[in-house]
């Protein structure tokens, strides 16, 4: 397989990947639709680096042991799902409380700190917790990786494919949810986008803690 027919194979199959709504979808979406947009962006970054990470990680070999080990899958799987659970029920216990209508959006925010660092935080612990993403890099990369080619500059370039179309398909989504802000300056608005949004990061968390 050719270099070139590798990369665009392969973004073939990531794009179709990141179209698929899920839990980035869902924190870039609400980040976004509240006004955060710096936190947005922060979130999207962090989810980057956590798919950087996993195609370093592939390429060098790390994540293979961790699905070859039953037992390390397993205790980052139950992170992973901790992690998920805790934030959606956060999320949903805030939306109940009886807070001023200013502070609401501010308190499922982290005390309203609209700052890069603390969206990457999210986002690179969101997508590192998930050890699907670490099988899925496993099964998938070595794939397109051509016979003859350095494992781990190809494994990095493959990734780089990926974080590059996520990037732009993120552009998308907070571009979108601009137009959604209007609509939740209304406090009933930003508490039903809450329950939502941590219905869903809930789900997934108990979807990630009951699998195989």
């Amino acid at each position: 397989m050719a270099i070139s027919t590798a990369l665009w194979s392969f973004a073939l199959v990531v794009g179709l990947l990141t179209l698929t709504p899920g839990l980035d979808t869902a924190l870039i979406l609400r980040t976004s639709a509240l006004g955060r947009r710096r936190r947005a962006w922060g979130v999207v970054l962090g989810i980057q680096t956590g798919t950087l990470l996993w195609g370093a990680f592939t390429s060098l070999g790390v994540t293979a042991l961790l699905t070859a080990s039953h037992l390390a899958y397993t205790a980052l799987r139950w992170i992973g799902a901790a992690y998920l659970v805790w934030m959606g029920a956060r999320m949903l216990r805030d939306t109940f409380r009886a807070l001023p209508a200013a502070d609401t959006t501010d308190a499922v925010l982290n005390a309203g700190a609209d700052s890069v660092t603390g969206g990457w935080r999210q986002g690179t612990l969101t997508n590192l917790l998930n050890p699907k993403m670490g099988a899925f890099y496993v099964a998938v990369l070595p794939q397109f990786i051509p016979t003859g080619t350095d494992h781990f500059t190809m494994g990095l370039l493959l990734t780089t494919v990926h974080v590059l179309i996520g990037l732009l398909w993120s552009a998308v989504l907070i571009g979108f949810a601009r137009i959604l802000h209007g609509w939740l300056r209304k406090p009933q608005a930003r508490r039903l986008l809450d329950r939502i949004t941590g219905t869903v990061i809930g789900i997934f968390g108990i979807r990630l803690a009951l699998s195989n």
